[in-house]
């Protein structure tokens, strides 16, 4: 299938219909609730809860005998929050660190997964098959029902971000001031951090333990690099979330043998690429430019100020100077004094030089701000 097919499809097929949609909303709710996860220094515990809720999974089809998808998805959304908080009490109660209780809960948990998923692998009935689906997540198996149950979570995503808003924003950023006002700091923690798993569990199905974690923070990164307001990274991640997801099922779709879930982290991989690169803020280009130019300033500067140290020791600044003197200075380029002379600094006259009025009280001004700052 190529592109202009999925395109004309899209309206009318069921199918590539509801994972487009199911993506885009996932994507859009994990690039909201990521922002927090990225803001808070939490990055691999998406990575943790992803892993820890493959118990859960497991458990709920041992209890119930069915596959059916919201039954195991509360299995993983219970798993997943047993998991934080175990994360929350080792933190809390013991002397190790954050990264320690993650990587413990998330091999602890995932271990514990894949014996029990193997234990139903070698069970006599066939009606295990297809559990190892929420690995690596299998997109082509939503439904209608599976759209509809994650926009209804996305909309109470929403809601409850709207309505907390200020007690996130405060959290986030100062919660020793959010508690000294009043707010019940430990509630609001525990509210963001189950939406946080909340949102992980509803992409297990479409992207997988394995690749959620990605899912949920490669949005958010790259909405980091474009902008310091938080509003502004919530609705661009969440805008990034979403066209990770569509065009990651785009791409998958129209090529034979590409899974929808490895595809979409790619593509979100790809916006955090170009984000680091062309960020105007923090891009590494727009950095590298920068910095070039600011070298060159200073070459210019430097300049400016061995020609005023020259021009001041005659009674008449504009007297003229032969280009050569500038040859004993370790930063002259025939460019920057070119710069001089476009900026009126600097008059030129064959081979010689001399310092305009404007020059030379913009060195002057430049050589007291450096003697005020020695001193």
């Amino acid at each position: 299938m190529d592109l202009q097919e999925y395109f004309s499809l899209v309206f009318t097929d069921y199918t590539l219909r509801t994972i487009t949609l199911g993506t885009a909303i996932l994507g859009a709710v994990c690039g909201m609730l990521g922002s927090f996860a990225v803001l808070r220094k939490q990055s691999l515990l998406g990575d943790a809860i992803s892993h820890a809720a493959l118990p859960g999974i497991a458990i709920a089809f041992l209890i119930t005998g069915a596959k059916e998808s919201n039954t195991l998805l509360i299995g993983a959304l219970v798993s997943g929050l047993i998991g934080t908080f175990w994360i929350r009490g080792i933190i809390t109660k013991t002397h190790l660190k954050s990264d320690t209780a993650l990587g413990l809960i998330l091999s602890l948990f995932f271990g514990f997964g894949m014996l029990l998923l193997t234990f139903i692998q070698k069970q006599p009935n066939a009606n295990q098959a297809g559990l190892d689906k929420y690995l690596f997540g299998q997109a082509a198996t939503l439904v209608e029902s599976d759209v509809w149950f994650m926009a209804i979570v996305a909309g109470l995503c929403l809601f409850v971000l709207l309505l907390f808003w200020k007690e996130f924003k405060l959290l986030l950023f100062d919660a020793d001031y959010t508690k000294t006002l009043g707010f019940n700091t430990k509630f609001i923690d525990i509210l963001i951090t189950s939406f946080i798993v909340l949102a992980i569990v509803l992409g297990l199905q479409t992207v997988g333990v394995v690749l959620m974690s990605a899912m949920l923070l490669a949005p958010a990164a790259a909405a980091r690099q474009w902008t310091n307001s938080l509003s502004v990274m919530v609705i661009l991640a969440s805008v990034f979330g979403a066209f990770a997801g569509v065009f990651g099922t785009t791409i998958s779709a129209s090529q034979n043998n590409l899974s929808t879930g490895p595809v979409i982290v790619i593509v979100a991989g790809v916006f955090v690429l170009i984000s680091f690169v062309f960020s105007p803020s923090r891009g590494l280009l727009f950095r590298q430019i920068r910095l070039i130019k600011n070298r060159r300033d200073l070459e210019l500067h430097k300049t400016l100020a061995f020609m005023y140290h020259i021009a001041e020791t005659h009674d008449d600044i504009s007297h003229p100077h032969t280009v050569k003197i500038l040859n004993n200075f370790q930063g002259y380029t025939r460019s920057t004094l070119k710069k001089l002379v476009d900026r009126n600094y600097v008059t030129l006259d064959g081979q010689m030089w001399s310092l305009t009025e404007n020059g030379f009280n913009t060195a002057s001004n430049l050589y007291n701000q450096q003697s005020d700052n020695n001193e």
